[in-house]
């Protein structure tokens, strides 16, 4: 299930063009173009994480915050900020429990990767996973060691990484830029098309039928999924 992030912001040519950009990486975005109208969907839908500028109209950043905390929401919330003299309210933000905040202006890449950072707290980390058995297939990522069918199966490093990135979110969709950043990192500056080969030639020592996958599912327009029990209809 896509994670559902809610934007607060009253600037609405940044609301707009964020929201496009998240929709595009997998997320599902609700905007807020002031304070109350936010604390008023914080409060009624079920969110993953909260972006939420400082200075608002009818309610400002930092007493949403206190109010969502009083009425015991933990919703991660990613405070953004436009100015280096609002030092003191950016500490009193994450005093008050907002997770994280953001200097505008800010690339799209650095936030989604700071949205990707705060959701990972207190969420399965792929390093907890160690072994995994779907269909005829057993996995032991602590011994690099694959088999199908009692076969050996040979995995690359790459492989197994991406494997058990995609088995410690099970269930969930996980994009290509979220997959870059975990198995190669940034640094190494991959193409979303190297995501795509590699899923491929897992398919093709994994699955039953590379062609409809039972398991690695592609999720169009958002990255893909894995499961362990195959879908009526596998896509």
């Amino acid at each position: 299930m896509a994670k559902r992030i809610l934007i607060v912001e009253d600037d609405r040519v940044l609301r707009e063009t964020t929201s496009a950009y998240l929709e595009a990486e997998g997320f599902r975005v609700l905007g807020a173009a002031d304070g109350l109208k936010g604390l008023e969907m914080a409060l009624r839908e079920k969110l993953d994480l909260i972006l939420l500028d400082l200075v608002l109209p009818e309610l400002d950043g930092i007493e949403l915050v206190r109010r969502l905390r009083e009425k015991g929401r933990p919703t991660p919330v990613i405070i953004l900020t436009g100015e280096k003299k609002e030092e003191i309210d950016k500490v009193l933000g994450l005093e008050l429990g907002a997770d994280e905040y953001m200097v505008k202006p800010f690339g799209q890449r650095e936030l989604l990767a700071r949205i990707h950072a705060v959701l990972r707290r207190g969420q399965p980390s792929a390093a907890t996973v160690d072994e995994v058995a779907f269909g005829d297939v057993k996995i032991d990522f602590k011994k690099l060691e694959a088999s199908k069918a009692g076969a050996k199966v040979e995995l690359t490093a790459r492989e197994y990484a991406l494997l058990k990135l995609l088995v410690a979110h099970e269930g969930e969709v996980v994009t290509r830029t979220t997959i870059l950043n975990e198995v190669w990192g940034y640094e190494r500056f991959p193409t979303t098309r190297t995501v795509d080969t590699f899923i491929h030639n897992l398919r093709r020592k994994v699955e039953d039928d590379p062609s409809k996958p039972a398991h690695i599912l592609t999720v169009h327009w958002a990255g893909y999924k894995f499961q362990k029990r195959p879908l009526r209809s596998p896509r």
